[in-house]
């Protein structure tokens, strides 16, 4: 069944190299029980761990069932130990957070044999007299109880050999005495059992005796024939499988995974408060540009589809460049032209606009000044509320009279009525004849922040310009948009006086264009919140990282033990990653949930429009999942390559 073949075993320390193990050779047999004694040093331990494929050799060959698995890959290898290998540790090597059940249990997930798992596992605690004790934790066992539960465990997949390393060392005599009773009942039913000890009375037990010294082997004798063997007290062999990666599988490493968190709350939590963070900061974002963008299109759209806007300077489309107009190009004799000689057009309107302190009694506020004509309501869809607009006298006159929005009447006047009252705008008394309705916030402006006043009032009297800022045109249906455009591009070039070849120093934009652009802008703002959002998300990641390096360190024997009784590479890979993704994305659905309420108390405090849209909470949950991914593969990796022998010796 086993044989070696000049085997030897050489370890490095730095440069200095030293010899555990010197040509060893010897065969061992099905069904012998056989004792490797030895002092302190002498290599028993690092022939068991050859033997147990826990550990490769320097040089040499070893036939298992014929078979040179000195070549063997690590899944190989990691089938050889769940299927037909037993450890017995003498620390018994049980999972601390795992029950005697579910610590027997663990060979038969790794062999994919889930059939009857847990009443095989049953079985195997009751062949160990440990049933009555099969859902306490290894804590609440006594050491020869959590011996005979590791027992169990070498048992469950029925293996044709059981390694047992010093099985009495951390003992009392009764409960060794009971450990080898179990160990001989076993031998007499035809498994091979091969143990290593250091007393006389343990080696006793066996049918053959071997010595090492100094790596050698100085003695291999028999001791006796062995025993009749008899079927009565292992578990009833099951028809073995080839191992697939199953549902159940995958349900399993959820649950390992799942424990591993809960053992380390406060650590996992804040692991995944980067997650969070992230999270909810890109959908607060979002919503916020989302709601930005839906409301500037709601504005523009008020505005009617047959309004074009004429701004001072050439366009800007396109590649940038210089404009070939200033801001001074456009007068409102412009405008007055406008309405009189361009057939397409309904009507115009001439807007000058600047900020300006606004002082009322002792309170005072900064908004917009407007100076605009009579037509202002009608082009632009406003509508008074309260009082009455501006009149064609009142700008013929330039009268100090004024129409205000909501949120400056909030700020100046509060509940008292504002109309016949009068406010100081640079040092000017104006009269409030009017008070508009409410608009509400286009994206970051507020549009209720506004005062009106006659054009040339704002012109002559406050502010000393001839000049608008901009001309608003309605045209007389969509129709004639395209030639309304042309009678005022036509138009203005001919009055401003730009040759055949120049560009314009204006430029206009029809409502679809002006939507166009500023959901261009609105988007790019979205993305540049999302962005810096998204580094806390990367950050949250990194923390991810670093914490399963500590976790994959702590849990480094752990792993060890796992990969003795069958546990490949992608068992250890895939419990830590899940482990990772359950984190990422259990931060990343609290996340979404503080993104709704922080989207919420923007919009009712802060006054702001939120869209929270399906395509950002899936957007934000799949970057979360992709993080978990990304920075978990890592210490995953370094986990599930790491040598089952360094692993089960870290400290």
């Amino acid at each position: 069944m086993i044989e070696l073949k000049n085997i030897s075993k050489t370890y490095k320390m730095g440069d200095i190299k030293v010899p555990a193990l010197k040509n060893a050779s010897f065969k061992i047999e099905d069904g012998e029980f056989v004792a490797i004694m030895g002092p302190s040093g002498s290599g028993k331990s690092t022939l068991l761990n050859i033997l147990g494929c826990l550990d490769a050799p320097t040089k040499g060959q070893y036939l298992f069932d014929g078979i040179n698995v000195s070549e063997y890959s690590d899944s190989q290898l990691a089938h050889i130990r769940n299927e037909k290998i037993g450890f017995v540790f003498q620390t018994f090597n049980l999972l601390p957070r795992l029950n005697a059940l579910s610590n027997v249990e663990l060979p038969l997930i790794y062999s994919g044999n889930n059939n009857k798992r847990k009443e095989t596992a049953i079985d195997a605690l009751r062949a160990v007299n440990l049933e009555d004790r099969a859902y306490h934790r290894p804590r609440e066992l006594s050491g020869g109880q959590q011996q005979r539960a590791a027992i169990a465990r070498a048992l469950a997949n029925e293996p044709s050999i059981i390694l047992a390393d010093e099985p009495t060392g951390n003992l009392d005599s009764k409960s060794g005495q009971e450990i080898m009773s179990i160990l001989s009942e076993l031998h007499k039913n035809g498994i091979t059992i091969v143990l290593i000890t250091h007393d006389d009375s343990v080696a006793s037990h066996a049918q053959r005796i071997m010595r090492l010294k100094d790596g050698e082997i100085v003695e291999d004798k028999k001791t006796s024939d062995g025993e009749a063997v008899s079927q009565a007290f292992v578990p009833a062999r099951n028809e073995k499988k080839k191992r697939r990666f199953s549902m159940v599988e995958m349900i399993e490493s959820l649950s390992m995974a799942v424990s591993s968190i809960f053992s380390n709350k406060l650590r996992s939590f804040l692991t995944m408060l980067g997650i969070i963070v992230g999270v909810s900061a890109v959908i607060t974002m979002i919503a916020i540009g989302q709601g930005a963008s839906a409301q500037i299109t709601e504005r523009i759209s008020q505005l009617g589809a047959n309004l074009l806007m004429v701004r001072p300077g050439a366009s800007q489309r396109g590649p940038a460049r210089s404009a070939s107009g200033s801001i001074t190009s456009l007068t409102y004799e412009d405008a007055q032209v406008i309405a009189q000689q361009c057939p397409s057009v309904a009507k115009v309107d001439a807007d000058y606009s600047r900020n300006s302190q606004v002082v009322f009694g002792n309170k005072n506020t900064n908004t917009s000044i407007n100076g605009v004509t009579p037509n202002y309501p009608e082009v632009r869809n406003f509508t008074v509320a309260q009082g009455s607009f501006l009149t064609e006298e009142d700008d013929r006159l330039m009268r100090r009279v004024a129409v205000l929005g909501k949120t400056v009447v909030e700020e100046l006047f509060g509940e008292e009525d504002p109309i016949g009252q009068y406010i100081k705008i640079k040092r000017s008394n104006f009269q409030v004849i009017g008070v508009m309705s409410e608009k509400g916030g286009s994206g970051w402006r507020d549009e209720d922040d506004i005062i009106f006043v006659p054009l040339k009032t704002a012109q002559k009297r406050l502010f000393g310009v001839d000049y608008v800022s901009i001309i608003n045109v309605e045209a007389k249906g969509e129709a004639v948009m395209d030639k309304a455009s042309a009678e005022l591009s036509s138009l203005l070039r001919e009055r401003h006086k730009i040759r055949e070849g120049k560009e314009d120093d204006f430029n206009i934009m029809s409502q679809a264009e002006i939507l166009s652009t500023m959901q261009e802008t609105s988007n790019t703002f979205t993305m540049l919140l999302a962005s810096v959002a998204v580094v806390s998300l990367i950050v949250g990641g990194i923390g991810i990282m670093n914490i399963m390096f500590v976790s994959v360190t702590e849990r480094t024997r752990e792993i060890g033990i796992r990969k003795a009784i069958g546990a490949q590479r992608r068992d250890i890979l895939s419990q830590f990653l899940i482990e990772a993704v359950i984190v990422s994305l259990t931060g990343g659905a609290i996340g979404i949930l503080m993104g709704i309420m922080a989207s919420e108390l923007v919009s009712r405090y802060a006054g702001w429009s939120t869209i929270i849209t399906p395509t950002s909470v899936l957007l934000s949950f799949s970057f979360a999942f992709a993080v978990g991914l990304f920075f978990g593969f890592y210490p995953a990796r370094k986990g599930a390559l790491l040598n089952p022998i360094d692993a089960l010796r870290y400290e």
